[in-house]
């Protein structure tokens, strides 16, 4: 099987031996960050540095004139990737042999949301969340739209994959995280991130829902929860809750806005990409999930895109969200299995061939291998030794 390996630029630039270390591994592709969230990485190998603080979503590229005069427009990356980090990263890597497509966070961006408080998610309680833009609102669309086509086709690239195309949420890694006190599964978690933003209540009157009532139904089935009733989990629950009608009309209203957003932003990578360019989105089965990996409909996004990207790590029963994509795949399409492979960050590199193979015969035709710059030098040789024996 086809394996890549996620990189951040700053895992590669200012590191000359990085490349043929990431090539050595097997992989023939890496996923190379283009645009990012904020985050703090390890890196365990870089001759001038231990420890990256990317202190806001950027693009770790120079932008173009496009957002010239633009309200909402990409942020350029500080001293932690300067310049054009990922052009020469991305440089040194092709030249290594290594195919290099880019990798694109979109919806999720706390330092849009502080700047611009508008644009984010707002919940029942009034609440926003600064991390979570509100795919329902124009503007929002139109920048995450534009974002995707120049972050996806950077010089080089033969492909990319597009992060966060959908929905965010209430779960979100924060800084000092507090938000576990209560379990919230499934139910409580979409309650808790449904949008009453001024473009979200117009939406959910399109449902004909009143948002002011509806918000306050959502409050109501929300309190159980606070006072530590089990959310039962599922859509079922949603519908308990919040009741049939209601329930299927926010849905709607949630999953036609997502499916047009991808419909849009796929086909403006594909409107500025060259011919055979590949684009996947990291994606979820389950259209009412928020986050990193979209929810979507696996029927509709296959026939949007070239492939998903599926969260796979898990043991035994890890490879289950790709059934679902596998059932509705074409002979071209793109299955890649995602699997953690750094020890500390709940990955088993060392069952890697073992978890390829379960990700094979559930229909995943390529690996995604997570994460080449911040794993160890053992967890790195154990991929080593796991992709020879796949090979």
């Amino acid at each position: 099987m086809k394996a890549s390996a996620f990189v951040y630029p700053w895992d590669v630039d200012g590191d000359p031996e990085a490349p043929a270390r990431i090539a050595a591994l097997g992989v023939r592709q890496v996923t190379l960050a283009a645009a990012y969230h904020s985050t703090r990485a390890l890196t365990p190998r870089h001759p001038r540095h231990r420890v990256v603080t990317a202190e806001y979503a950027a693009v770790l590229y120079p932008t173009e004139s496009r957002w010239a005069g633009r309200g909402l427009r990409p942020y350029p990356a500080g001293r932690w990737a300067p310049g054009d980090a990922y052009g020469r990263a991305a440089e040194a890597l092709a030249a290594a042999g290594l195919d290099v497509h880019t990798w694109v966070v979109l919806a999720h961006n706390s330092r849009l949301g502080a700047e611009h408080p508008d644009t984010s998610v707002v919940n029942a309680y009034g609440d926003r969340y600064p991390w979570a833009p509100c795919i329902g609102q124009p503007a929002t669309r139109a920048y995450l739209v534009d974002l995707a086509a120049e972050a996806a086709v950077r010089p080089g690239a033969r492909g990319t994959e597009l992060e966060s195309l959908g929905w965010y949420g209430l779960p979100h890694l924060h800084a000092h995280d507090k938000t576990s006190g209560v379990a919230l599964g499934d139910a409580g978690q979409y309650l808790m991130s449904l949008c009453f933003c001024p473009a979200c209540r117009a939406g959910h009157a399109a449902q004909g829902l009143d948002a002011d009532a509806l918000a306050a139904a959502v409050r109501a089935a929300l309190e159980p929860l606070w006072r530590g009733a089990p959310d039962d989990g599922g859509w079922p629950a949603v519908e308990k809750l919040l009741g049939p009608d209601t329930a299927a009309a926010t849905r709607a209203w949630r999953d036609t806005t997502a499916r047009t957003l991808q419909e849009e932003a796929v086909t403006a990578v594909r409107a500025a990409a060259p011919e055979g360019f590949q684009v996947l989105l990291h994606a979820d089965p389950v259209s009412y999930h928020c986050g990193a990996n979209a929810g979507v409909d696996p029927a509709h996004i296959l026939s949007v895109a070239d492939g998903v990207v599926v969260p796979c790590t898990g043991g035994p029963g890890g490879t289950d969200l790709l059934a679902p994509f596998a059932a509705q795949a074409r002979q071209d399409t793109v299955l890649a299995a995602n699997l953690t492979v750094v020890t500390g960050m709940g990955g088993s590199p060392g069952t890697l061939a073992a978890d390829a193979a379960r990700a094979s015969a559930a229909g995943a035709t390529e690996l995604r291998l997570y994460h080449a710059g911040l794993a160890s030098d053992r967890d790195l040789a154990e991929v080593r030794e796991a992709l020879s024996a796949v090979r």
